[in-house]
């Protein structure tokens, strides 16, 4: 049983919070970098509790401060966009994309408050399509290269979903839930009459296996279900990316789902979809098309539960903003998500201790394309399932 406080220790994210500090230590993906543009060079973005704005300035270079301007704390999103920086619309102060303070329009000449009003930049990347922060301390861990996001054996899309209305760690502990597609998925389609589209899941799963895994660029926990019946299969796996990434094949495609903790009650999701194949331009991996999921629920505000994503925030969201953990009752099916929460207590732990956490990556020779062995009977079914009822 979790008590209280402990549920307060795993879920709560603004600064200064336990795992708020241990996620401020990994990387987290803020937006497609197509949102930024010459006619929209700005962007407000939320994470981790943070209200900050993402700009480009006339230079190219990329910013990410804070949004309250430190002098009277009105907008940066605001502000005008130029040249070297972005200037605050309330008293023309311009900062650069590093956060140094560069004007101070009437004022007299004075290096200290200059000096007092630099902001912190976060560091800022762009890889496979999306922007990606930083927010943690000094010395930066490497931005991972996960093979789908830069592989051009294949091509790629990325999905964002609408944004959730619960806390990250209900999305993440359902990464590690074994079972719940039975129902969720494979009994619900089947309810609905679009059963092939969850043929996969709705089989019998005779057995199910977790494994913690530690390896040299990623740690987390790898899920294995034993299927029976006419199309028995014992999966390969796949896995639990500490702390807030699923790696899936889901039909055809390798499927990154990268789970963005925004506030304490929200989460914002983007599922990067890879289709192995033939070799892609680089344009592709560098600005692939991007989609925005429809919203979850219908004009009554009920979740529709039509796909799978409405069907996950269904389960996600029924829990409640942050589900109260000190009344819920485990089973032997959830060894998983027991197996996730001693992993984030103890990466906490560790943070606090002055330890660094596992999965950061300083050394660039093992960041040139990370590779992760997942199941590959999606795939095969998916092509079964074309051939009898057409792309699914």
């Amino acid at each position: 049983m979790v008590s209280r406080e402990e549920n307060e220790t795993m879920t709560r994210v603004g600064p200064g919070t336990p795992a708020g500090t241990l996620l401020r230590r990994y990387w987290h993906p803020i937006c497609p970098a197509q949102e930024l543009s010459a006619d929209k060079p700005k962007k407000r973005i939320r994470l981790l509790g943070e209200n900050l704005v993402l700009f480009r300035d006339g230079g190219g270079r990329l910013g990410l401060l804070p949004e309250q301007c430190p002098h009277r704390s009105a907008s940066l999103y605001y502000g005008f966009v130029e040249e070297d920086g972005i200037r605050c619309p309330y008293h023309g102060w311009k900062f650069a994309a590093d956060g140094e303070c560069l004007e101070q329009p009437f004022e007299p000449n004075n290096p200290a408050l200059k000096k007092r009003a630099c902001q912190r930049a976060y560091p800022v990347q762009q890889l496979g399509g999306l922007f990606w922060a930083y927010l943690g301390p000094d010395p930066v861990p490497l931005l991972p290269r996960w093979s789908p996001l830069v592989s051009l054996e294949g091509t790629r899309r990325i999905t964002i979903l609408p944004v959730l209305e619960c806390n990250w760690l209900q999305i993440m502990e359902n990464s590690v839930d074994t079972t719940h597609t039975y129902y969720l998925h494979g009994h619900m389609m089947t309810m609905l009459g679009m059963g092939e589209k969850a043929a996969y899941y709705y089989r019998p799963i005779q057995n199910y296996e977790f494994e913690v895994v530690k390896e040299d660029v990623w740690t987390g926990v790898r899920k294995v279900r034993i299927y029976g019946g006419d199309q028995g299969e014992r999966e390969l796996g796949h896995p639990v990316i500490f702390p807030c990434i699923l790696m899936s094949p889901q039909r055809q495609y390798l499927m990154m789902h990268f789970r963005v903790p925004v506030d304490d009650t929200h989460t914002y999701i983007v599922r990067y979809e890879f289709l192995p194949g033939e070799k892609s331009d680089a344009g592709n991996a560098e600005n692939p098309p991007v989609e925005y999921v429809k919203p979850f629920k219908n004009e009554d505000g009920e979740f529709h539960l039509q796909t799978f994503g409405s069907q996950d925030g269904m389960a996600w969201e029924t829990q409640g903003a942050i589900t109260d953990r000190s009344r819920e009752l485990l089973g032997n099916s959830d060894r998983g998500i027991a197996l996730y929460r001693r992993m984030l207590k103890e990466q906490i732990a560790a943070v606090q201790e002055g330890k660094e956490p596992a999965g950061l990556i300083r050394d660039p020779a093992k960041n040139q394309e990370i590779k992760v062995q997942v199941s590959s009977g999606q795939a095969k079914m998916a092509r079964e399932m074309a051939d009898n009822y057409g792309d699914t």
